[in-house]
């Protein structure tokens, strides 16, 4: 087994994961007594803890080497990304979270059974759960991948398959026992270990470089890399794609999406829900920044050698598959103990986007659909449902172990779309959840028919208009932020055609 890392590179790593270790088995001591306490953690984690854990949640591996590859390759206009988040922040906080605490929801799909019935909840878990299967499967392959790249210098398999097992054993250790308070004050740890990964990597870099900020700055004006709005309608990181179907999407993951709303289903109150958003908007837009500015400072790295006094010709393929910027450069020019650092770093990103989805698979299965099926029986038994619960956190493990290495054999060995169609299924699914919820709080109109349908109007609206579909018969591009938007319209579309009805939940049940 080859393996680019050195005695202190293995140093760093063994490091990481003996903190990983002793602080699974000290946070897997949280006593459980019921389903409340392993998935909203009894509503009583403090405030700073979930929005740390939201800033984790939202970051990953792919964002972890994605964002300096935007901006290597583009501008900072991505960062509108992340102001556009602010808004959906806002709306979160404001209109869904004082509603999902007013009915004192463990999951968010609650709140669309007292508009709608049990079905439409079941209906709308049923979709949060498919989609995270492929997308966060998908996203468990993209860090595999990378750890891979790292650790061994090839992507066989077999290592690949270690990798993969690496990053969901340590899920595991957080989310099997201690539940979600477990994995909220694990992704402390996380976001501190890929953050400091972060801030080294731009110091080296900086300091590598050997020009002034002066200089620096002068040159990025020069090439046009600091353009911050883009006023065009061709979508991408638009102002108008911004304000429309990337507004729409981050008002779906922040508040739709149980996997990073059930961080904020676990404060004491709305208040302290609604006050830990912000705070965690506040904090990812800085770190947004750092790994922008990481992409900017490769750019002076191998675009200008009179800056670096390095003359090389970058191809980003390694064994044959597309890399980032930002892999190519731990791969080729990463010192000792670096390397080792920003491995850390990568692991870290891809175990708090994993450890997080456990969790939130787990509740939505146990308790929109497993635990009134139950209930039904008579098993009313707390602790049946939290072994329950953690049974699903095993098989989910399993589930998107297997969707990583399906996507592995898919990417290596055809030539169908897999990936592309993984990723963005969870934003398919989200433009179904954006009409039946944007019906269920702003107008009297819907009904347990018309959810399945507009759900599923909504997720093919999406899946027809992508390029490897509609593009292939016919010339149309449209932009992935329209594309959000006009499944939102249509999944909206089809609740008004739906006339309210009475509901009777508990006959439902």
């Amino acid at each position: 087994m080859h393996s680019a890392f050195t005695i202190l590179d293995w140093s760093v790593f063994s490091a990481y994961f003996l903190v990983l270790t002793l602080t699974s088995v000290i946070l897997s001591r949280t006593k459980i007594k019921s389903t409340r306490d392993y998935f909203v953690g009894g509503n009583t984690v403090p405030m700073f803890a979930v929005a740390i854990s939201v800033l984790a949640t939202s970051q990953s591996a792919a964002t972890f080497l994605g964002g300096p590859e935007y901006s290597y390759g583009k501008d900072l206009t991505f960062l509108g990304f992340y102001f556009s988040a602010f808004l959906a922040v806002v709306f979160v906080a404001k209109v869904l979270i004082p509603r999902f605490y007013a009915i004192n929801a463990v999951t968010v799909y609650e709140l669309l059974e007292k508009r709608y019935g049990t079905k439409a909840k079941k209906q709308a878990g049923v979709m949060f759960l498919i989609g995270r299967l492929f997308a966060s499967g998908a996203r468990l392959y993209i860090g595999a991948l990378a750890i891979s790249m790292i650790l061994f210098l090839d992507i066989s398999p077999l290592h690949v398959a270690i990798s993969i097992a690496i990053l969901m054993l340590g899920a595991l250790a957080y989310a099997y026992y201690g539940g979600v308070k477990s994995v909220i004050f694990s992704d402390i740890i996380q976001a501190v270990t890929y953050i400091g990964a972060g801030i080294a990597v731009l110091i080296y870099l900086y300091m590598s470089i050997g020009a002034d900020f002066e200089t620096i700055s002068a040159t990025l004006q020069t090439d046009n890399k600091l353009k911050l709005l883009d006023f065009s309608m061709t979508g991408g990181f638009s102002v108008w794609a911004l304000l429309g179907g990337w507004l729409l999407l981050n008002i779906a993951a922040y508040g739709l999406d149980q996997d990073m709303t059930q961080r904020a289903l676990t404060c004491k109150n709305a208040k302290e829900a609604q006050s830990s958003l912000m705070m965690s908007i506040y904090l990812t837009i800085p770190v947004a920044i750092l790994f922008l500015c990481i992409g900017l400072l490769l750019y002076l790295f191998y675009q200008h050698p009179e800056l670096s006094h390095l003359n090389t010709e970058v191809v980003q393929k390694f064994d044959g598959e597309k890399i980032t910027i930002f892999m190519y450069y731990i791969l080729h020019e990463m010192p000792e103990g670096m390397r080792g650092l920003v491995t850390v770093g990568a692991v870290a990103a891809a175990l708090s986007s994993s450890n997080s989805v456990l969790g939130a698979m787990s509740s939505v299965a146990i308790e929109d659909l497993y635990k009134p099926w139950k209930m039904q029986q008579g098993i009313t038994d707390e602790m049946y449902f939290v072994k329950a619960g953690r049974n699903a956190v095993l098989l989910f493990a399993v589930a998107l172990s297997a969707m990583a290495m399906l996507s592995y054999y898919w990417q290596r060995y055809t030539e169908l779309p897999l990936l592309s169609f993984a990723l963005g299924v969870m934003a398919f699914a989200y433009t179904g959840l954006l009409g039946v919820f944007g019906a269920a709080i702003f107008t009297k109109r819907g009904n347990a028919t018309t959810v399945p349908l507009a759900l599923l109007g909504g997720f093919m609206t999406v899946l027809l208009l992508q390029p490897y579909v509609l593009g292939e018969l016919i010339d149309v591009k449209l932009g992935f932020a329209w594309q959000i938007l006009a499944g939102t319209v249509v999944a909206f579309g089809v609740m008004m055609m739906g006339k309210s009805e009475q509901v009777a939940v508990s006959s439902e049940q």
